[in-house]
């Protein structure tokens, strides 16, 4: 029997994120591809953040984190690592700011 791997659909919104945090000044890469994994790898000011990105417009059902993602964000988190999900252009700049 052979195993298939099913390929992460992007939100709708995930262009738009990601080329918000380029305007911003900010390097990416898309990881989407990856299983169990986040949207995008953002550096800024010499600090890199797993970004899991959601559609802010969807219902929060639609937005939740799936269990591999959860597992991701504990694994990196607990090993120091920077994680945030975004949803929004606003949500991106306040990250930046952050940084």
């Amino acid at each position: 029997m052979s195993k298939f791997v099913r390929h992460k659909k992007k939100d709708d919104n995930h262009k738009e994120i990601s080329d918000e945090f380029i305007r911003l000044g900010a390097g990416i890469k898309d990881v989407s591809s990856l299983p169990d994994f986040v949207d995008i790898l953002v550096t800024y000011a010499g600090q890199t953040v797993a970004v899991e990105i959601k559609d802010g417009s969807k219902v929060p059902s639609a937005r939740r984190l799936t269990p591999g993602e959860e597992k991701f964000r504990d694994y990196w988190t607990q090993h120091g690592g920077k994680w945030a999900c975004i949803e929004t252009i606003e949500q991106a700049n306040e990250m930046i700011k952050g940084l």
